[in-house]
């Protein structure tokens, strides 16, 4: 039995124990996004890891100044990645452990954000195109819908409106839900995968099954949902899967690891000599509507972007480049 993609959120005990236990079970009480929890405690193991497991109670400032430092010294970390470090730190120490923190004083990191990568039209239909199903349906979600690759793999089929030619993207990035476009050319491919899913849930059903996961307070809230057609996964997994909470067998959603196997690829195939990935796509759907004259709030919303500075960085990678500046060179 094949494990479970790591959207589904680990069993902790009711009365935990355990340091890492009792902080996941507080992240949770706070209703941050799961995505929120695994970063958080990512930085608090290494945090905890780097000064030799000492435990956080016995340690404050200075060896925050020490792991921050290291990360910008000896990792070349970004400064966004030293960001999302401090963030967890903070967290831990003036949320969960209520202790103020005075001014940190430690060596910034360097490394700036990188511009994002893109594809021209050509090379993402290129790509596309070398893709099979339903990766290729996955694909054209991504590039024109501007969905992350776990949205797409996570989209269930009651948030397909095809009578609105929208997709409502539910707990993504920052625990938010928001509404993109359902690009024209996927519609009747979506049609047919919601077929096929209808296909296997009926067949997974007689064999006793047909349960998705459902999270904990829908669970209960709604006990028959779990088995209806509504809730099914779009793009579901070959494999029955093992809820490890539960014990309750079900077919969870594609891996995010098998589409981007595919892409990898795909891209390969294309010998589009580009530092690429899934992500691409949606920095290339950003781009086509810059280029394309659209408004940069209403890009900010279908990306989902919590501040529009976010979305102003794809300002940098239209096809005009260098600022829209034309060369003089080009005069000649």
């Amino acid at each position: 039995m094949k494990h479970i993609p790591g959207d589904i959120p680990r069993p902790i005990p009711d009365q935990p124990v355990r340091f890492l236990d009792q902080l996941r079970q507080f992240i949770r009480q706070q209703n941050k996004a799961y995505k929120t929890e695994k970063t958080y405690l990512h930085w608090v193991k290494r945090f905890i890891r780097f000064h030799g497991k000492k435990h956080p109670g016995d340690m404050g400032e200075a060896e925050i100044e020490a792991f921050l430092g290291d990360m910008a010294v000896r990792r070349h970390a970004s400064v966004s990645t030293q960001r999302t470090a401090l963030n967890a730190l903070v967290f831990l120490y003036k949320q969960f452990l209520g202790r103020d923190l005075q001014a940190l004083d430690y060596k910034y990191s360097l490394a700036q954000r990188n511009i994002p990568v893109v594809f021209s039209h050509r090379e993402a239909t290129l790509i596309i195109q070398l893709l099979d199903e339903p990766y290729r349906l996955l694909a054209h979600l991504m590039y024109g819908a501007g969905l992350r690759i776990s949205e797409c793999c996570r989209l269930r089929i009651k948030d397909v409106d095809f009578e609105m030619n929208a997709l409502v993207v539910r707990k993504s990035k920052g625990n938010k839900d928001r509404v993109t476009l359902l690009p024209r050319i996927a519609i009747d491919r979506l049609k047919e995968q919601i077929e096929l899913v209808k296909a296997i849930h009926q067949r997974d059903i007689a064999n006793g099954c047909g349960e998705v996961y459902l999270p904990f307070a829908l669970a209960k809230k709604y006990p028959s949902a779990a088995t209806e057609l509504a809730w099914q996964y779009v793009f579901p997994a070959q494999n029955l899967s093992r809820d490890p909470r539960s014990d309750v067998e079900r077919r969870h959603h594609v891996m995010d690891s098998t589409v981007q196997r595919c892409v990898r690829v795909a891209l390969q195939q294309s010998r589009i000599n580009k530092k690429a990935s899934c992500h691409t796509f949606r920095h290339s759907f950003a781009t086509r509507l810059l280029e394309n004259g659209y408004d940069i709030r209403t890009i900010q919303k279908l990306l989902g972007h919590s501040d529009v500075k976010t979305t102003e960085i794809y300002t940098h990678v239209t096809k005009q480049g260098g600022l829209g500046v034309k060369s003089p060179v080009d005069s000649l």
